[in-house]
């Protein structure tokens, strides 16, 4: 690899994030994308004991760093914040908010922070507040999507602020890697490519059916309520839609939505489970290792890009 900040920042490899699933991202993806020389996530939306199980199963798989990712929404969100400090954890992300309240602590547990944003406005205030690097996500990504897409956040954050970015969003070949570091990123985050490694523990139906998808499968749900997710069509999708398209209330289209990711994660329902999943799905079509997956990726950014110099050694 050329030189990098990421990298350097992080002591990894390749600049590629694992995208913090919920429910998805265990300590057995991120561990393997670690090893793999990326940087594995363990998802912190969940209850603070699986958490921390997860934290210390991974290190049991992996010398290589790994992070944990808050979403700053949830109950226990400070008990996962007094969690990474407890256990040691040096790298953590953040979604939906802003992490300030914690940043002081983090740091004096030589923590390093990395939001993710969908906006400039939110990449500066980050910056601010000492972020050490910034996930721009554009609304191909799956799961809770912003509005603008990956082409046109990452250059304009890329601009805004001075600390490295790290492009998300519709991310899952070498094509991409090169895209997001012509538009200003300086590392990747995938998460859909992820969902069919053979390290990921989702149910077999969930992962057949991103690599059965086409260009046009997915859909976002939610944009009413203020909480929009981008999902594979299915049953569930349509009566989501078919309710906000009836003006139906907040809390009677967010009724329908407790306990549909664990539906299809865990059980395999396709049809009444939340089948998170980016746009990029229809260029998912074979099941491979996290190892596989990452070096296929950068193998062909340098083939066809030569962004990266020399061997991927």
């Amino acid at each position: 690899m050329k030189e990098n900040r990421v990298c350097e920042l992080l002591g990894i490899k390749y600049p590629l994030f694992q995208g913090a699933m919920a429910r998805i991202a265990d300590a057995s993806l991120a561990a393997a994308v670690s090893n793999a020389g990326g940087l594995g996530i363990i998802t912190g939306a969940a209850p603070t004991e699986w958490v921390r199980e997860q934290i210390r199963k991974a290190k049991e798989l992996t010398d290589k760093p790994f992070a944990v990712n808050l979403m700053l929404q949830m109950e226990n969100v400070d008990e996962i914040a007094e969690l990474v400090c407890e256990e040691g954890v040096k790298v953590v992300t953040t979604g939906a908010g802003s992490p300030g309240k914690y940043m002081d602590k983090w740091k004096e547990h030589d923590i390093k922070v990395i939001p993710v944003v969908a906006s400039v406005a939110l990449a500066k205030r980050m910056e601010k507040s000492g972020a050490h690097a910034i996930v721009a996500e554009g609304t191909e990504s799956g799961g809770h999507v912003g509005q603008l897409t990956t082409m046109t956040l990452i250059p304009q954050v890329a601009d805004a602020v001075s600390i490295p970015v790290i492009g998300a969003g519709g991310i899952g070949d070498g094509r991409g890697i090169a895209a997001a570091f012509m538009l200003g990123a300086e590392g990747i985050q995938v998460g859909t490519r992820f969902l069919v490694a053979k390290e990921c523990n989702i149910h077999q139906n969930y992962k057949d059916k991103v690599l059965k998808a086409k260009d046009i499968d997915t859909e976002v749900t939610g944009r009413s309520t203020g909480h929009p997710v981008r999902v594979l069509r299915n049953k569930l999708s349509r009566t989501y839609l078919k309710l906000e398209k009836e003006g139906a209330s907040v809390e009677e289209i967010e009724k329908i939505g407790i306990g549909c990711l664990a539906k299809a994660v865990v059980e395999g329902d396709v049809e009444n489970g939340s089948l998170m999943c980016g746009q990029i799905a229809g260029l998912v079509n074979k099941e491979q290792t996290c190892k596989e997956i990452i070096e296929e990726m950068f193998k062909e950014a340098n083939e066809r890009f030569k962004l990266f110099g020399g061997k991927n050694e």
